[in-house]
């Protein structure tokens, strides 16, 4: 195993600069790109990486005009007066002794707008509106945009530029003969195809002098009708030519059938595309994708795979991911679990990013780092993933903490979820979690279970009580079988289902729990051989089959799944599909008896023989312990699921745990 100090912390020249680390901090769209009022917080966002030791930050993509624009709102970077803006965001990244460089970013037919241009009129899947084909004339004054941007930005006090050419944008558009039907000089062979990148790259690098000049390729496509490796490896060779400092590898188009950056993808899954290119440019080269653990990217670097690692989700995490690391101390990076729940989920609905596990990101100015003006005795009643979160926001102020739970290990939900394929990340969220509360000084006392009394006796100033949901019940005739189980008892191997299993309710929670029986890899992580096999990425998609016969009920009418993540959702339903798993919408449940489940639908009745019928009907707050303790007179917060049970939301009651925490 590669030494992650060292590898990672060794300065690199990129260009005219040298950087401090190994670790960028890739471009993520956070929400606040269109809204340059509120650019101080975008500022304060990337300081808190940069004073993290990220060796170099690149901003979410600006477009070089109107028609490039991501969103139908602001968020482009054309004209002088918004230099000023920018530099709220270059200022305090200096200040912090980073580096950052604008991406300029044309979205091409992956706009969301009315105006959306590309190489020709083909329409995006992912998109609803046919784009205009470019004329030449256009061509050439995008060209002269993308030149513009970059010299404002070197004005606005940006290190440089990232020229975004993949994941199916319009650099990716011309490229592509998926996208690109045209017979004039930007069309037909792929010297004509690349064109528009390659004087995109000479204008650029003409109009910024010796400043930064990153170049983002797609190292591997995942589309039909895409680059193929000789010739993104023909591509690499001329961008390089053309005056780029660095090449920077996307991954997959977003309109891709294949996961690229969720928790199914194996760590480091695709880093033998990023290999490739390596060996054939004398520039840095930055991998990307899955890679969240310093070890994982200290081999990349070390092998010689790549020269610097990208972590976008990864920094937001942990703003000092990389200090940490540099402390020896990479046991407290506080641990991506790629659930994009609050980064890329929040960005496709109109939010603003934040991190489930660090509900500080984007929201810095909410939270202080100052000691408490007098430490206080603080009791956090229960430790999942909101008491945890509000004993280390505590116990970082100096507060005198203790965190009690009456299981055998801190983490409620977390510890069930960790054991779902594809979200084993959990697991290693938990780990980094149980690390940094001992390193804040606060006290766990496990296998603990707490009542007033024990609170009296402990003279505690502040009570915290987050214990969580109860499984709600299925209360039909026949609701006592023995068949019958609570998802509990099945994720954490309590009970080992039978053969023919009904899972009773469509929310994400019975998505999971199909999802754990059908496939039984009892927490083995996919490799990246069997995750290749399975997507189909060397040949056809091949998945293996079902342990078990698994039907899903629900009472509500439509599909199922609809609440399901925004951006990984489709994942799930997919291998749900793949696997065979039956769902039945609209149906009332009758009774259980020895045949089964006996089911009323709206144009007939049906009898569903079952082995196992695992109950993930939702989930009622368990605030026992905190009406017991208010009946004291005593002031009790609570917190997490013992607050509001409905669906589950980590990402609610961590950010609830941590504000609590801090504000103490």
């Amino acid at each position: 195993m590669a030494d992650a100090q060292s590898v990672l912390l060794d300065p690199i020249r990129v260009g005219s600069a040298i950087l401090k680390s190994r670790i960028v901090m890739g471009s993520m769209h956070t929400g606040l790109e269109c809204h340059p009022e509120r650019f101080d917080e975008l500022g304060r966002f990337y300081a808190e990486r940069a004073k993290g030791g990220t060796g170099l930050i690149v901003t979410g993509g600006f477009a070089p005009n109107f028609a490039g624009r991501m969103k139908n709102e602001p968020g482009t970077f054309e004209r002088p007066d918004q230099v000023a803006d920018h530099r709220k965001v270059t200022g305090p990244v200096r200040a912090a002794g980073g580096r950052i460089l604008l991406q300029i970013l044309h979205a091409g037919r992956y706009g969301y707008h009315p105006a959306v241009v590309a190489p020709s009129p083909i329409k995006s899947p992912i998109n609803r509106d046919v784009p205009a084909e470019l004329s030449p004339d256009q061509i050439e004054e995008t060209i002269r945009n993308y030149a513009a941007t970059a010299g404002l930005a070197i004005e606005a006090g940006y290190d440089g530029v990232e020229i975004m050419g993949s994941e199916g944008y319009l650099i990716s558009e011309f490229l592509a003969p998926r996208t690109n039907h045209r017979t004039d000089a930007w069309g037909g062979a792929l010297d004509n195809r690349a064109r528009f990148p390659l004087a995109v790259v000479r204008a650029v690098r003409a109009a910024i002098g010796n400043a930064i000049i990153s170049y983002r390729i797609s190292a591997l496509e995942l589309v039909e009708g895409g680059l193929t490796q000789d010739e993104t490896i023909w591509l690499a060779r001329e961008v390089e030519k053309a005056g780029a400092d660095c090449l920077s590898t996307g991954i997959g188009w977003h309109e891709a059938a294949v996961p690229t950056i969720a928790g199914p993808v194996p760590h480091a899954a695709f880093i033998e595309s990023t290999r490739r290119l390596k060996k054939v440019v004398s520039i840095p080269v930055t991998a990307s994708n899955r890679i969240n653990l310093p070890d994982d990217a200290a081999r990349i670097i070390a092998d010689g795979s790549a020269d610097l690692v990208s972590m976008a989700r990864p920094l937001l995490a942990d703003a000092e991911f990389v200090s940490k690391v540099g402390r020896g101390r990479s046991d407290l990076v506080n641990v991506c679990i790629a659930c994009n729940q609050a980064c890329l989920d929040h960005y496709f609905t109109d939010q603003v990013i934040t991190c489930l596990v660090n509900p500080r990101a984007a929201r810095e100015a909410e939270f202080t780092d100052a000691p408490a003006s007098a430490a206080k005795r603080v009791a956090v009643v229960g430790a999942g993933v909101a008491g945890m979160a509000a004993a280390l926001e505590a116990g970082r102020r100096g507060h005198h903490v203790t965190l009690f739970e009456a299981a055998s290990r801190i983490g409620g939900q977390f510890t069930l979820a960790a054991n779902i394929p594809g979200k084993e990340d959990y697991g290693l969220s938990l780990d980094s979690y149980e690390a940094q509360l001992v390193d804040a000084g606060v006290e766990i006392k496990t296998g603990t279970a707490v009542d007033p009394e024990t609170l009296k006796r402990g003279n505690f100033d502040e009570v915290i009580v987050s214990s969580g949901i109860t499984p709600r019940l299925i209360d039909i005739p026949g609701g006592d079988d023995p068949r019958v189980v609570g998802y509990t008892a099945v994720l954490d191997g309590t009970i080992k289902a039978g053969e023919r299993v009904i899972i009773i309710g469509g929310g994400g929670i019975g998505h999971d729990v199909a999802l754990f029986l059908a496939m039984e890899t009892n927490g083995r992580r996919q490799t990246r051989d069997e995750f290749f096999v399975r997507w189909g990425i060397n040949g056809a998609p091949k998945h293996h089959p079902a342990r078990r016969q698994i039907t899903m009920i629900k009472r509500s009418p439509g599909a199922f799944g609809r609440a399901l993540g925004k951006s990984t959702g489709w994942i799930l339903r997919q291998e749900l599909k793949d696997l065979k798993v039956r769902q039945i919408a609209e149906a009332r449940y009758l009774k259980i008896d020895s045949d089964g489940l006996h089911i009323a639908l709206p144009d007939r009745n049906e009898v569903l023989p079952a082995d196992t019928i695992v109950v993930c009907a939702g989930q009622e707050s368990d605030r026992g312990i905190a009406d017991q303790i208010a009946a004291t007179g005593r002031t009790v917060h609570v917190i997490g699921g013992a607050r509001l049970a409905g669906e589950l939301d980590a990402k609610r009651a961590i950010y609830e745990g941590a504000i609590l925490g801090n504000r103490i």
